[in-house]
């Protein structure tokens, strides 16, 4: 899929282990790979993936120093460290007043996804109903369900804003420190399940 479109031109993601005070920074990856910004998704098109020396030596490629593992005691695997979405042009007061009805996720929970499929389902820690352009109330125990490429070419509004959240991120039994961003966005295709009161 390197160099064919997987999301909407106004999408851009990076993951940059470089940027000052994030969870999942670093200046060298466990391989001692100087950390750099890498560009996965330019304008919706593929461009790059995370690579450890491995995963760079079978594809004839330089790790872009993304080998990290918990602890000596693990082996480095290509991971994400500060991964967000760019912001985009929409004013994000606008995205949600163009809404009849709606979600707005605020914070988002723990969730898993089958990398085999892209489907995923994640729980919303904070969330609130939008009805006719308006933040009414608070929701409970919602989870987000859909499948990646899907709800990435789904996007359809990107925010100037950006918020950053912090979590670990867990792979093959390791969990490491990592930060994700990414502006107000509008996803109109996802199943949202759940109760409110």
């Amino acid at each position: 899929m390197r160099g064919k479109t997987v999301a909407p031109e106004t999408i851009t993601v990076v993951d940059d282990p470089t940027l000052p005070f994030q969870r999942g920074s670093f200046v060298f990856d466990d391989e001692g790979v100087p950390a750099r910004a890498t560009t996965l998704v330019e304008n919706g098109v593929l461009t790059d993936f995370l690579y450890d020396r491995t995963t760079a030596l079978r594809e004839g490629l330089a790790s872009n120093g993304h080998g990290r593992r918990e602890s000596f005691a693990a082996r480095p695997i290509p991971r994400m460290s500060n991964l967000y979405i760019a912001p985009g042009r929409d004013d994000p007061a606008k995205i949600i007043k163009e809404m009849k009805n709606g979600l707005l996720v605020t914070r988002m929970g723990g969730g898993q996804v089958d990398t085999a499929s892209g489907e995923f389902v994640f729980e919303v820690d904070e969330g609130w109903r939008i009805e006719n352009g308006r933040i009414t109330h608070l929701v409970r125990d919602a989870n987000l369900l859909g499948v990646g490429p899907e709800a990435l070419r789904s996007i359809d509004r990107v925010g100037w804003d950006i918020g950053w959240g912090i979590g670990t991120c867990g792979k093959e039994g390791q969990n490491v420190a990592v930060s994700d961003g990414q502006p107000t966005i509008r996803m109109p295709t996802l199943v949202v399940g759940g109760s409110h009161d």
